[in-house]
């Protein structure tokens, strides 16, 4: 939380082993130029005995996002970078040893993604279904920050798991990429100053928690403040809130998006910044409950970036909730524009 103090960044007990760790992963890859600074794995979608189908996320939207790109020739498939699985010791940069054990009881695992039968399914099974696949995204969220800080900007098409902190899952969030992500930022990008700008449906607690004290960073977070978390601890720590409510309209959410960019603006200048971009905000979306048009998606996005970019800021966009299968067109499109626009460079003909 960026009004705290500054000094709760400083060194604490862990924080040595917290920098070994980091600087021992081997999750930030050199990545050619050739390639562009959009992060996707086929191993990111979840098919899992049909199970995946009795919650509302679309766990195939990652890949369809991609074959959106591809197919119509936006993106090469070979400019795509990969990111590595992260590991244990990637983990244990944010969360602790008994979270992560927790996590081998299928029976938290059902609660944390909300869906009760995982609960009856081999822990080995789950880990390989459905952990794995996060653990693919977290690894190309932390990816994506050092592209960024490269490139100027980069996506990482999946990740946003922004209901996880360091000790707690939840709504379909099983690791806290984006706390993740901005630790290792820290230590390996030599930067200070991080912005969250959470624009999913719902609340980022997670990262808020997480962040309670911590001066370096400012969350900017919109929200629908009548669907969960309903985490009143959270909210206490968010530097700059929006609450909106059930059923605000394309217009009225653009224009509360521009006064709230803003102010960010004046009150915070920094070195990255990290944009939650669900589009579980779509009108008809049956858990954000909000009335936002297609074309309203892509304007906001397009204003995201630019806040970024007339700034000189690095930008990366993780793609976090979105419960309805039109996300997924949504989300390439929004692509699609920001490369029509200029704000970012797919290296196609067609971008």
């Amino acid at each position: 939380m960026a009004s705290s103090s500054a000094s709760s960044a400083a060194a604490t007990p862990a924080e040595p082993l917290r920098r070994n760790r980091v600087l021992s992963s081997k999750l930030y890859l050199d990545v050619p130029g050739s390639k562009a600074p959009v992060v996707y794995s086929p191993a990111y979608d979840i098919a899992f005995l049909g199970i995946e189908k009795l919650h509302p996320f679309d766990s195939s939207k990652w890949g369809r996002i991609c074959k959106f790109l591809t197919k119509e020739g936006h993106l090469e498939k070979n400019r795509v970078v990969e990111p590595l699985e992260a590991s244990k010791e990637d983990l244990l940069v944010v969360h602790s040893e008994s979270y992560l054990n927790s996590l081998k009881s299928s029976l938290k695992v059902a609660s944390i993604v909300e869906v009760p039968p995982v609960a009856l399914i081999p822990n080995w099974l789950v880990q390989q279904k459905l952990l794995y696949p996060f653990r693919k995204q977290v690894g190309g969220s932390i990816l994506s920050a050092k592209l960024a800080l490269e490139r100027g900007w980069a996506i990482n098409i999946g990740g946003g798991f922004h209901h996880c902190s360091a000790e707690e899952g939840g709504g379909f969030c099983a690791y806290a990429d984006i706390s993740l992500c901005i630790q290792f930022a820290f230590v390996r990008l030599n930067i200070s100053r991080v912005m969250i700008i959470d624009l999913d449906a719902h609340q980022g607690n997670g990262h808020e928690k997480d962040f309670a004290n911590d001066g370096r960073v400012y969350t900017l977070d919109i929200y629908n403040a009548g669907i969960y978390p309903f985490d009143h601890v959270a909210k206490q720590y968010i530097d700059q809130k929006v609450e909106l409510l059930s059923g605000t309209k394309t217009d009225d959410y653009l224009d509360q998006l521009d006064n709230a960019l803003k102010v960010a603006q004046n009150r915070f200048q920094p070195q990255l910044i990290v944009y939650n971009a669900g589009t579980d905000i779509l009108d008809g979306d049956p858990l954000g409950r909000l009335k936002i048009s297609p074309e309203g998606v892509v304007i906001r996005d397009e204003k995201v970036f630019r806040f970024a970019k007339d700034q000189n800021t690095p930008l990366l966009m993780l793609t976090s909730g979105g419960y309805m299968k039109s996300s997924a067109r949504v989300i390439a499109d929004s692509i699609i524009n920001l490369s029509k626009k200029n704000l970012i460079d797919l290296g196609s003909q067609l971008g």
